[in-house]
């Protein structure tokens, strides 16, 4: 087998303290230290950025920012995991009828409440898939009103953090020039 020399490896984050998903394990150990992962890229790549800068829309004619990233991950975790899998009563973040993109749009506010209530979440989300017996247990997909399996949610969510971690790169990068994976 051909050795690769770690310079052409890929440039890790700067200060990167997360733990790698293991290369071996059951199914929910895997899938949990996969989001988890993506969580920790997701926050690398908002650190060191002066809070006036997360609301930076700087890849036009993409209106995303990293704030707005934030706040739309927080309302996901709430979606998926708290009422349509837990069927936890609460309400919507960052979402009402009449302005339905307001995570990524309405960026007024706090940041780092943003990210309390993004922290909060995920810590929430990681209790409801704890306390699950197992990954076939299941909520109801509120657009369609079927089962959907907590294995299923986990997938999606790591699609969706690794969706967003691709943007989170580009914005970034634009920022200052920040980069690595």
């Amino acid at each position: 087998m051909n050795e690769i020399p770690e310079a052409n490896y890929s440039k890790k984050w700067d200060g990167d303290s997360r733990s790698s998903p293991p290369l071996v394990g059951d199914e929910r150990e895997i899938l949990t230290a996969f989001l988890d992962w993506h969580r920790g890229t997701f926050a690398l790549k908002c650190s060191g950025v002066p809070a006036d800068r997360l609301s930076d829309k700087g890849v036009p004619p993409s209106g995303l920012s990293l704030h707005g990233i934030l706040r739309h991950l927080a309302a996901v975790e709430r979606w998926w995991f708290r009422i349509q899998f837990a069927g936890e009563d609460v309400p919507l973040l960052y979402y009402s009828d009449d302005d339905p993109a307001q995570d990524f749009e309405d960026l007024g506010g706090d940041v780092e409440e943003a990210f309390a209530v993004w922290r909060a979440e995920c810590e929430r989300s990681g209790e409801i898939v704890a306390a699950a017996r197992s990954l076939d247990e299941t909520g109801v997909h509120r657009a369609t009103g079927q089962p959907v399996s907590l294995r299923r949610i986990l997938v999606n969510m790591i699609a969706e953090y690794a969706r967003h971690n691709g943007h989170a790169d580009l914005l970034r990068e634009r920022i200052d020039g920040a980069t690595g994976h």
